[in-house]
């Protein structure tokens, strides 16, 4: 009876207390800058009072699971905070404004170093954990002895060590004393990942990190393709530099042969991966996991994948694979975890032993190297790991490498390692570039076309009284290497694009930066080709076909025309502000620009922009231009 009772009065409870039902849905929208209208890409989209949430896309959409009386936190550097209701309908579209204010109160803390933090107690120290689409993102906010707002990347140790190759400018040169300009074409891009990366954390990159010709061939050019028995074609514009009225851009463009994925060979694949303690933040092994759970997806029954891993230790957890046991390559990497010491040098030689045992005669047969690069263990060299990679080469076994993280990111190794075994090399900061370098660029990124891909420019002195070559200042080759087979450079993947630009000082323009002349005993020489006036320069070039050994030439002249800044393609228009964006961050003497005039030049040459990444780059040159003004 009495259980009767506080059953009945349980009830009656329940009646006169309804608990309130939360009904969940999804919110989605567009965030956009208020200013411009721009999308804003990367922006942090978090329900408050939890760590749920997302960020915006590359063309700024968002989309977020809610529940009744959430509301929604948007975020985003050099951007007023907005806080907002939910709507009535399930969707939310949002203007944010620009707060110069704001960002002045961040210390920005680039490579040079960091303020000394003042001791705490723990309570006073915020954290703020936030998913972005799968991948956690962490951001620290502590507080320096003027009491300033400073904002750490998480993943950033306090010992930095990350390395970049020194880079000198490319300066002015004269045709009489070096009438050639001879290069290894570059299709990697991992500078601008990487770039992108200090600027969204708040800061800007350090100068030598800043490669333009990689900015530059970061983004895809509406190039035409091969029409003859060549597997790419070759196209150039010129017009007046946008940085100096009196001198001329020249713009070379390549365009490889693109193929569908179901056209590409099958695919012989190692993927090497770095498990080391190193690796233990959520920017590096659980993203490196789920980057190359994209690739996975892409890939065909024909295709095969085996995995070695490495830490004190180097060994195969995955014997290779076909495609079509996705769920096999899949648990593999699910089981990975991060710890020891980094035996780069066993990793890597167990990987071409496995990529040799499993080689295809006429597939694509490539080692997938994905690491922060910080080997410390065996082998680890720079010497010894490029003379391995460099032999083991000419095996047809091609070398990718993948950066991920910060705090050790050794950019000078991964580039070396990338171009000694014929590969290239990407640094993978969000899922987006995931998707952008395995799904989007795949063919490109994986399936070479044409190797050891060399450019010589030979500038006619009767028109050109000085040149430059922008970027590719670790690329440049000797005038000889040219005609030398035996001599490496870069790789061309299919569908993939290479850009080049050179500024010009044409003869009879008084310039600051023409070189000095020797030309006591070159005077008679000069009189003779005074005449030639029809040529501005010739570009040659040479490649090798993927099993072959023996280089394929040829060559195409570029008459001594030019068109107005106004005629030109979007292709020229893009790259000409891409380049001034690279040579602002480098702190160039070669061009009067500023932020401004890139900007307006690149939203005018925006275009179609598929997955928005040229409107992301406009974002990334405004926020630039505001930590620029924080520093001053």
């Amino acid at each position: 009876m009495k259980q009767l009772i506080f059953l009945m009065m349980t009830l009656l409870v329940g009646f006169h207390n309804p608990v309130e039902q939360k009904s969940v849905r999804t919110i989605s929208g567009k965030v956009i800058g208020a200013d411009d209208g721009l999308p804003l890409p990367g922006v942090k989209v978090l329900i408050k009072g939890s760590t749920k949430g997302t960020q915006t896309d590359a063309n700024g959409h968002y989309s977020i699971q809610v529940e009744t009386g959430d509301r929604l936190v948007f975020s985003f550097l050099g951007y007023k905070t907005e806080e907002l209701k939910l709507p009535k309908t399930d969707r939310l579209n949002v203007k944010m404004k620009p707060d110069v204010q704001a960002l002045g109160e961040v210390v920005v803390t680039g490579y040079a170093g960091r303020r000394e933090r003042k001791s705490m107690s723990a309570p006073a120290i915020a954290q703020m954990n936030i998913m972005v689409e799968d991948v956690q993102e962490e951001m620290d906010i502590d507080f320096v002895e003027n009491d300033a707002l400073i904002y750490f990347d998480h993943y950033i140790p306090e010992t930095n060590r990350e390395s970049y190759a020194k880079i000198e400018e490319n300066g002015f040169q004269s045709p009489w004393k070096n009438p050639y300009s001879t290069f290894s074409i570059d299709v990697d891009a991992a500078a601008y990942s990487n770039m992108r990366r200090f600027i969204n954390n708040g800061s800007l990159p350090p100068k030598d990190a800043v490669k333009l010709e990689e900015m530059i061939n970061y983004f895809d050019y509406d190039y035409e393709g091969p029409r003859g028995k060549h597997p790419f074609a070759v196209s150039h514009e010129v017009s007046q530099a946008p940085w100096n009225e009196q001198h001329q851009l020249v713009h070379i463009g390549i365009q490889g042969e693109k193929m569908e994925v179901r056209d590409l060979p099958p695919s012989n694949l190692v993927f090497l991966l770095d498990v080391s303690g190193s690796m233990n933040s959520p920017d590096k092994l659980p993203l490196l996991k789920k980057s190359l759970r994209l690739l996975v997806d892409e890939m065909r029954e024909e295709d095969r994948v085996a995995i070695v891993v490495y830490a004190g230790a180097a060994g195969e957890v995955l014997p290779s694979t076909s495609g079509k046991d996705k769920h096999k390559i899949l648990a593999a990497l699910d089981k990975l975890s991060a710890g020891g010491s980094t035996a780069g040098g066993a990793g890597i030689q167990l990987a071409y032993k496995i990529a040799q045992r499993n080689f295809l005669e006429d597939g694509n047969n490539r080692i997938i190297l994905a690491t922060d690069g910080d080997f410390n263990v065996g082998a680890s060299s720079d010497k010894a790991m490029e003379e391995f990679i460099e032999e083991k080469r000419k095996s047809g076994v091609f070398l990718t490498v993948l950066g991920f993280g910060t705090g050790n990111y050794m950019d000078s190794k991964m580039e070396v390692l990338a171009d000694k075994g014929n590969g290239n090399h990407a640094y993978i900061d969000n899922l987006l570039e995931a998707k952008k370098v395995l799904v989007n660029e795949f063919g490109g990124t994986l399936f070479t076309i044409a190797k050891d891909v060399k450019l010589q420019v030979e500038f006619n002195p009767a028109t050109v009284q000085a040149y430059r070559l922008i970027g590719y200042e670790n690329r440049k080759l000797n005038d000889e290497d040219f005609n030398n087979d035996k001599k490496d450079a870069g790789e061309l993947g299919a569908g993939h694009s290479v850009t080049a630009l050179y500024e010009v000082i044409p003869v009879g323009v008084e310039s600051s930066f023409i070189p000095l002349d020797d030309l006591k005993y070159q005077q008679t020489a000069k009189q003779k080709l005074s005449g030639n006036t029809s040529d501005l320069m010739t570009v040659k070039l040479r490649y090798k076909k993927p099993d072959e050994d023996t280089s394929i030439y040829l060559d195409t002249v570029i008459k001594n025309q030019s068109v107005s800044l106004n005629r030109t393609s979007e292709n020229f228009r893009w790259s000409a502000a891409v380049a001034g964006f690279g040579m602002l961050l480098r702190g160039t003497d070669y061009a009067e620009l500023n932020y401004n005039d890139v900007i307006k030049m690149a939203k005018n040459a925006k275009g179609a922009d598929e997955f928005g990444y040229r409107a992301e780059m406009i974002k990334l040159a405004e926020m630039a231009q505001l930590l620029t003004k924080v520093n001053e």
